[in-house]
């Protein structure tokens, strides 16, 4: 019998046994109100069931694999990871070198698994191209975390730690609904990413409903590919079909940066930019207050860090201490606030260097 069934067994077998517990706590839970006396005893078995998770446990070798850090964001996701490991006495972060090579990320984490690892938080360059060999790990014992790109089954990962693209894109299109809205002929413009990937498509879609719900839509689009040569020749593609802009939102802050050299050369201070992704340079330009960029979208570089806290809650049997539930969740996606000047001084600490 091949292990993968058996896996899949274990998998229900587990979910199957949370219901019947949440079925059991249901029944025994009563419209008539418990003696006053019974409330603090139960206030300490809660408290004591649940301890601090920042206590030191059992040690957790955790292995790690990311894409190359070509591009800010991506250096910011290796750079949060071994700080938060870092703070852990308890936790041995074992880092494969970055790599836009998937077989070489396949290779990488088959060795965290001849190694006997506990845990591997794994971006993966591409997360269908990972999932058998992070399946290969599961059932062998090791925990999986998936970070931001997901694998194509959900017997890859215990967890997976995702940002919001969608959410970026509502996020960016209410803010600039609030700026520009009460004009229903402002003119809004839109420098994606790489059009071909899904997250960009997902945040173009956030965006256009967002900005459906107050009348606009996009009157100008460009892709660029993430780049500040792209960004750069993306944007000015666009000035140049746009002679007025009312609101300019660019997908990446990392890209950002060619689009911020466009503009400056053509220019053009008419409309209002929002960026997206949260790189530091955007952060301190909004603090700033002297070019166009009045806000930005976080999309997290802290999710592998969050992932490195998940392994180590799983390994050591501990859950969340804000949670009522006894395991981490399953999926946790990281919300995309918008960052201005009234609240930049809460996003900066977690900025990344584009």
């Amino acid at each position: 019998m091949s292990a993968r069934p058996t896996l899949r067994r274990r998998w229900w077998t587990t979910a199957g046994a949370l219901a019947a517990g949440a079925v059991l706590a249901t029944g025994c839970t009563s419209n008539t109100p418990a003696p006053e006396d019974d409330a603090p005893a139960a206030a300490a078995d809660t408290a004591v069931g649940g301890g601090s998770n920042d206590e030191t446990g059992e040690d957790v070798v955790i292995g790690f694999s990311a894409p190359a850090a070509d591009h800010g964001w991506m250096g910011a996701i290796t750079s949060a990871a071994r700080a938060e490991a870092e703070k852990y006495d308890d936790v041995e972060l074992r880092v494969a070198e970055g790599t836009n090579d998937v077989n070489l990320q396949i290779s990488q984490v088959e060795q965290f698994i001849n190694d006997g690892v506990d845990a591997i938080v794994l971006l993966p360059f591409d997360g269908a191209a990972l999932t058998e060999v992070a399946i290969e790990a599961m059932e062998a014992g090791i925990t999986v975390i998936n970070v931001d790109r997901e694998f194509t089954s959900p017997f890859a990962a215990r967890a997976t730690v995702l940002g919001d693209n969608y959410g970026m894109g509502v996020s960016a299109g209410t803010y600039i609904c609030e700026q520009v809205g009460d004009n229903p002929d402002a003119v809004v413009a839109e420098i994606a990413g790489i059009d071909s990937l899904p997250l960009t498509q997902d945040r173009s879609q956030g965006f256009a409903d967002a900005l459906s719900d107050c009348g606009l839509d996009v009157d100008n689009r460009v892709a660029a590919d993430f780049t500040v040569q792209g960004g750069q020749q993306a944007a000015a593609n666009l000035l140049q079909a746009a002679p007025q802009i009312d609101a300019l939102w660019n997908h990446d802050d990392d890209q950002g940066v060619g689009v911020m050299a466009a503009i400056d050369e053509a220019g053009r201070d008419e409309f209002v930019m929002v960026g997206g992704a949260g790189s530091k340079n955007v952060m301190e330009a909004i603090q700033a207050g002297d070019s166009v960029l009045q806000a930005t979208v976080i999309y997290p570089s802290t999710q592998a860090a969050d992932g490195i806290r998940l392994a180590r809650l799983a390994v050591q049997d501990k859950a969340m201490d804000d949670l009522v539930e006894v395991e981490i969740p399953r999926t946790i996606q990281l919300y995309a606030p918008v960052v201005t000047a009234e609240n930049v001084e809460q996003y900066l600490p977690t900025a990344f260097e584009s």
